[in-house]
């Protein structure tokens, strides 16, 4: 008995040596642009959508998965890997893509903090300089194990929103029949919001961030099932946040016919409607996400491009080692910061917009990565194989299918059509 207890304790100490990337990537998810996602979804469909979270999870833990086993295995990042593999003029126009929705995605997260502080009467003119600088310093003066131990505390805020979704009193038989009798609208707004939802979910830009952080942390392959288990709880703290944002909308904004914008409209609906405690928890949420997004966008963005490219980057290394890295993820913070403070600056359009541009081009990265895995010169013994790649194939084909269909919808005559069937 004892020799077990003590292999217990062993191993709980191997995985909490190992934790970090899976749950940091998988928290980070629900950001700013997540949050409004799932809090429209919420609002204009109650509790419609949330079956399109049981495979957005299954989807988001095989494709984390592979993540890190080619990080662990090949000791490159995702972007590197794509270069070798596919050359530079793909993966040139897969990161201009991704580029562009970055910054979008990176200029969302700080009109999240500039929302969330408005809540409590606070200026964006001065939440978010006072956040991009918190964020800056703590990047560019911090190093890797400390930035960790932040990240992992900012997970554990944003479960939060489970308190705010109890306090709306949802309607629990409502919410089983939507799960176990999916059903969905045929046309542009309903599809449209399924791959945003979807590509908040299942980000392109996550599987760059997580594949450079088990470099990073320098993960062995004797090591690979603790990650396992990292990539698991990463997973279900995403959905886990998605569901209850989505429930808390939906139980209070849905039912009053509340129409909402931005994930700030949220916090502030809910007062009237379930309470300051909510109202604040949701805010409070936000600017946590927001800060923490912030953070890891321009980070993963900097990183992927740098990897691409051949230029040295890593939160460890000092910035006249890592120039172009430090540069890179300073300029996408200043370009956010501008854009969010700049007077009429469209901000719904852009956390729209950039939303499905990561639907649309997820099953663009998502190729790359099923290729590479199944190629046995990358990964030798580990290949991918069985309902792994399975279920990377369908989601590919479905991206696909959506996004043709959301196309389609925008042709006049063939929405009506397609509205048939």
């Amino acid at each position: 008995m004892e020799s077990k207890n003590k292999s217990l304790i062993t191993k709980i100490m191997l995985f909490l040596s190992i934790v970090g990337p899976g749950i940091i990537t998988g928290s980070v998810d629900n950001d700013a642009g997540g949050i409004t996602a799932y809090s429209t979804a919420g609002a204009t469909y109650g509790y419609k959508l949330l079956w399109t979270l049981i495979p957005c999870f299954i989807v988001l833990l095989v494709v984390q998965e592979m993540n890190a086993r080619m990080g662990i295995v090949t000791k490159k990042g995702l972007a590197d890997l794509i270069r070798e593999n596919f050359g530079v003029k793909v993966t040139f126009f897969i990161f201009l893509g991704l580029i562009i929705a970055d910054i979008g995605n990176t200029a969302t997260e700080f009109a999240g903090v500039a929302g969330s502080m408005q809540v409590f009467n606070i200026s964006k003119y001065i939440s978010v300089p006072i956040a991009a600088i918190l964020v800056w310093i703590m990047v560019v003066k911090g190093t890797y194990k400390s930035s960790e131990k932040m990240f992992l505390i900012f997970s554990v805020f944003l479960l939060s929103y489970i308190i705010s979704a109890l306090c709306a009193h949802p309607d629990w038989n409502q919410i089983g029949q939507s799960i176990i009798k999916p059903s969905m609208d045929m046309n542009v707004s309903s599809i449209s919001m399924v791959i945003g939802l979807v590509g908040t979910t299942i980000a392109p830009w996550m599987q760059f961030y997580m594949q450079s952080s088990v470099i990073e942390k320098d993960i062995k392959i004797e090591q690979y099932k603790y990650e396992v288990c990292d990539v698991l709880v990463g997973c279900i703290i995403t959905v886990v946040v998605a569901f209850f944002i989505i429930v808390a909308c939906a139980a209070t904004l849905h039912q009053k016919g509340i129409t909402i914008n931005e994930a700030k409209d949220a916090a502030v609906a809910l007062k009237p409607l379930a309470g300051n405690l909510a109202s604040g928890i949701f805010a409070f949420g936000l600017l946590i996400a927001s800060i923490f997004s912030a953070t890891i966008l321009p980070l993963a963005t900097a990183f992927y491009i740098c990897e691409a490219f051949g230029f040295e980057a890593g939160i460890d290394k000092k910035m006249k080692d890592a120039p172009e890295f430090y540069t890179l993820f300073t300029a996408i913070i200043i370009i956010g910061v501008i854009i969010i403070l700049f007077p009429g600056a469209p901000l719904i359009q852009i956390s729209n917009g950039t939303q499905v541009i990561n639907g649309i081009l997820l099953p663009v990265v998502l190729i790359c990565m099923m290729l590479m895995v199944n190629n046995k010169d990358i990964m030798g013994e580990y290949v991918s194989k069985g309902i792994g790649n399975i279920i990377g194939w369908v989601t590919i084909v479905v991206l696909i299918v959506l996004t043709i269909m959301l196309t389609a919808l925008n042709i006049p005559g063939l929405s009506n059509l397609i509205g048939k069937l």
